[in-house]
């Protein structure tokens, strides 16, 4: 008999035959490589249990391996608050809660401790019915749960000095909330346990194949081995209802679309672009996008930190610090000039700002790629080094995002439905590539910038660390500027 954790539930709730892959066939299920950052959301996680704990005095913890069977022991034995005690039904469906507080009427108060800002209620992160499961487990075992509740990050706490516990977190009820969905998701939950447990499945086919792309799961190749190439699923903002509609049709290439399918204007330009095996370049409104620009033209990136305790003062729960900053500047005569800055410790980038504010001055556009986050970071550090707001405000004001070129304007069948630099960078500069860096994504910069500022026992070279951020933070940059050429290459 195969164990049900509420991290398979929700599994399940996802798509019930990746489970199962997983559970009956573990040597075929396609596990990722697990990276540091996964560590370091895991490392979160136990950081802000560390803090919900001090709500609670006369805890009593249980060992994290510690056996359904000794949680019992040690509640027989009397006390009030206990931490990480598990509870396992005769199905094999098993719960470790976070807090678990016996009230005055002997009937039980679950604690569900999230490291997010807010409750979530999507279906990969469905907070309420996390609480569900857990509730289910005890029930089962014969103890009365009259409340339920869910610790979270408190998104307006800011630090300052030592992290406050009561100030961190907040605590809501939910009681009433499960009520509405508790009768279904206890039906869920029998159902994944005689699901995981049936001997055999169809492994032709999986639920996610009804899916938008970003909801697939990790073995939907394994189910889906008819999938083409260039399929509806990499059709760029399409909804779940017209990949049923195509699916059920048996209508899985882009190319054997319907011609009267309704699709928006950018998605009909991708299918035509996927059908006719060629770019569709709309020059007259690229040459009007670029003549808009103003030199000089600054080519700008940031690498930021965000975690959920923060670990400066200033800082909220997951917000982003700018520990990071490349600046490929191209004049109008065309001469090229660069400037990059890195921190050395977890602190408020003020001299980072003011080298930058030196290197470009108020003059000019600046270029990014997907610029909302530019933008966003910009907006934050406004808030928290007032005396830039000039500077900032004026490049926000001028920033252009050279992306929207490639969402509208430029669509080729190789970025397979993607305006992401990774995959337009390939097709429109191959000799460009981010293959040969030891760091070559932005997760991976985060980590290894926090890691290196702030792990004690950090173990690497650390100045061949900084030479690898440096050098993927310029590589962004510089990829822009290439792009650009040959954008410019192409309307004149």
């Amino acid at each position: 008999m195969h164990q049900l954790t509420k991290t398979d539930f929700i599994h399940y709730l996802n798509c019930p035959e990746s489970l199962w892959l997983l559970k009956n066939k573990p040597n075929e299920y396609p596990n990722g490589e697990f990276s540091l950052f996964l560590e370091k959301l895991i490392k979160e996680g136990y950081e802000v249990e560390a803090y919900a704990k001090q709500l609670f005095t006369n805890g009593i913890e249980i060992p994290e391996n510690a056996s359904p069977e000794f949680t019992k022991g040690i509640i027989n034995k009397g006390g009030t608050v206990y931490f990480q005690p598990s509870f396992s039904t005769q199905k094999g469906v098993f719960a470790r809660i976070d807090i678990l507080e016996r009230l005055a009427d002997n009937t039980w108060h679950i604690y569900e401790v999230k490291s997010s800002t807010s409750i979530k209620t999507d279906n990969k992160h469905n907070h309420l019915k996390d609480a569900c499961f857990q509730k289910q487990v005890l029930t089962e075992n014969g103890y009365a749960v009259s409340k339920v509740s869910i610790i979270h990050l408190n998104k307006e706490y800011v630090k300052q000095a030592q992290i406050v516990a009561n100030e961190l977190l907040e605590i809501v009820e939910v009681t009433d909330k499960l009520e509405v969905l508790y009768s279904s998701v206890v039906n869920q939950i029998h159902a994944a346990s005689n699901f995981i447990n049936k001997e055999s499945i169809n492994e032709t086919v999986c639920s996610c194949k009804y899916n938008t792309r970003s909801n697939h799961c990790d073995s939907f190749k394994y189910f889906n081995t008819t999938i083409p190439e260039y399929s509806i699923y990499e059709i760029g903002n399409i909804r779940a209802k017209k990949i049923g509609q195509l699916v059920d049709n048996d209508q899985l290439a882009i190319i054997d679309i319907p011609l009267d399918f309704e699709l928006n204007a950018n998605q009909q330009t991708q299918v035509a672009s996927v059908k006719h095996e060629e770019p569709i370049i709309n020059i007259p409104n690229i040459k009007r996008e670029i003549d808009k620009l103003k030199f000089p033209l600054h080519f700008i990136d940031y690498e930021t930190y965000a975690s959920a305790i923060p670990k400066l003062d200033g800082l909220s729960p997951h917000k982003h610090l700018t520990f990071q900053v490349s600046i490929h500047t191209l004049s109008e005569e065309g001469t090229l000039t660069h400037f990059e800055y890195l921190l050395d410790k977890m602190q408020m980038p003020i001299e980072m700002l003011q080298a930058m504010q030196d290197f470009t001055g108020s003059t000019g556009t600046f270029v990014s790629w997907h610029a909302s986050f530019e933008i966003g970071r910009n907006k934050d550090l406004i808030e928290w080094l007032p005396q830039f707001t000039n500077y900032l405000t004026y490049i926000n004001e001028h920033t252009f995002d050279l992306e929207t070129i490639f969402k509208r304007d430029y669509i080729d069948y190789r970025f397979h439905g993607s305006s992401s630099i990774k995959k337009v960078l390939p097709v429109v500069v191959p000799e460009v590539t981010y293959s040969d860096l030891d760091i070559n994504n932005g997760t991976m910069a985060l980590d290894t910038w926090g890691r290196m500022v702030l792990d004690k026992d950090f173990s690497e070279d650390i100045e061949e660390t900084r030479k690898s951020l440096l050098a993927y933070c310029e590589l962004d940059t510089f990829a822009m500027v290439e792009i650009y050429k040959v954008l410019i290459r192409m309307i004149n």
